[in-house]
């Protein structure tokens, strides 16, 4: 039995379709069930920064192994700021000239609390959580906090400051 060209085209073409349709369909199934597992995210370990001592009152140290800088405040209080600006998460570094945080990228500027000065990020820098153990500053890279300013309630203060 002869199959004439245009039958062959026609069975070629309609074998296409449906293994397109196929591999959509097979595509939305992965996607929609994407977000239904939890996939493992290995947690890194906290960021020993270094004795309390070595981080003076007024000062902004770069914490390079946790991707912030430890700002300790007058008042004896420390804040772990994440290095990524609120506006399109480009690398922010520290001015010690200007005493700010100066975006490269669209020019916010920050102070060292984090907190916008100029936009156009849209809020205060994120932070990580700070404790101390046995006189070290010990930061939580594992979890951001994402605020809309500074409070004082986010600073973390080695005992001996505590009020």
């Amino acid at each position: 039995m002869s199959t004439s060209r245009r039958s062959f085209l026609g069975k070629l073409w309609t074998s296409l379709g449906i293994v397109a349709l196929l591999q959509l369909m097979a595509g939305a199934a992965a996607f929609l069930r994407s977000g239904s597992r939890e996939e493992f995210v290995p947690k890194k370990q906290p960021v020993h920064a270094g004795p309390i001592n070595d981080f003076p009152p007024g000062s902004v140290t770069l914490i390079p192994a946790a991707h912030c800088y430890l700002s300790r405040l007058d008042n004896g209080g420390f804040l772990a700021i994440s290095r990524k600006c609120t506006h399109l998460g480009c690398a922010v570094p520290w001015n010690a000239e200007r005493r700010q945080f100066e975006c490269p990228c669209h020019r916010s500027v920050f102070d060292r609390s984090g907190n916008v000065l100029k936009s156009p990020a849209p809020r205060a820098l994120d932070l990580f959580p700070v404790r101390f153990e046995q006189q070290t500053v010990v930061i939580d890279v594992n979890q951001t906090i994402r605020r809309a300013a500074f409070e004082q309630a986010q600073l973390a203060f080695p005992e001996q400051y505590r009020s």
